[in-house]
């Protein structure tokens, strides 16, 4: 059975203070609501994990995850947080390669080789982010385009590595613009992303990776799309920010 997952990406956004409000309301509403058996991550920036991983223990669904890692294990790199780091925290998950990270950053499939095997040494699990901007959607070849996202990033790593990687598919066209991939274009896509890694590392292994959906998922759709065979979760944005809206998500499958 594939693992449902549901990861809350704050971005840039909240003081310690509305952070600390969101995720004891977060806990609080999960703990009574939740009756589905779905992993929730929430991935703060930086500077929320120690106050997040205390308010979340104790709760068994709910792990702490954070946005971006280095590409170096440690060193002169000021400004940059290594894996090794994340994990003495008590970090669970490490987004990489998110379309924000690649564009405004120039972050490579290379570099994000690097963040992967980094993270997996440190005993992260990544969810690794891989989409279209809107131009190559339009032209048709975002199938490709993803693939070789993935072929170039993580088609180094052996068997063993890849079952303990979680995908997440985005369509950088429909990242805050209020544009959103219908459910059957998310599942085209995570049927050919699952489909890609089969061909690399067999049926079974691809059948079992969770694939989650990025791109302006709120309660109004959500349960669409996770309704699709291939979609088990969602890496959501702005919708994370507000513990009803979160939540509700978290409830829709």
């Amino acid at each position: 059975m594939r693992k449902k997952i549901v990861a809350g990406n704050w971005k840039m956004n909240l003081t310690q203070t509305e952070g600390q409000k969101l995720t004891s309301e977060i806990v609080n509403m999960i703990k009574d609501e939740s009756t589905q058996d779905v992993s929730v991550v929430l991935n703060p920036p930086f500077v929320h994990l120690q106050g997040v991983q205390k308010l979340i223990d104790g709760a068994s669904n709910i792990h702490l995850g954070a946005q971006n890692c280095s590409d170096k294990a440690s060193g002169a790199y000021t400004g940059e947080v290594s894996a090794s780091m994340l994990a003495s925290f008590g970090v669970s998950y490490v987004i990489i390669g998110h379309s924000e990270r690649r564009e405004y950053f120039g972050e490579t499939n290379a570099m994000l080789t690097d963040k992967v095997k980094l993270a997996l040494e440190n005993g992260l699990t990544p969810i690794f982010c891989c989409g279209e901007p809107l131009d190559i959607r339009e032209d048709g070849t975002h199938l490709a385009y993803v693939t070789n996202q993935l072929t170039e990033s993580l088609f180094g790593f052996g068997e063993e590595d890849i079952k303990k990687l979680v995908i997440a598919y985005e369509p950088i066209w429909a990242i805050g613009t209020g544009k959103t991939a219908s459910s059957d274009q998310a599942q085209e896509m995570h049927a050919g992303i699952r489909e890609h890694l089969a061909s690399k590392y067999g049926t079974e292994i691809a059948d079992n990776l969770s694939i989650l959906y990025g791109g302006s998922c709120k309660p109004d759709n959500a349960k669409d799309i996770f309704s699709k065979p291939d979609v088990d979760g969602g890496l959501i944005g702005g919708a994370s920010l507000k513990s009803r809206d979160f939540t509700d998500i978290v409830t829709s499958f």
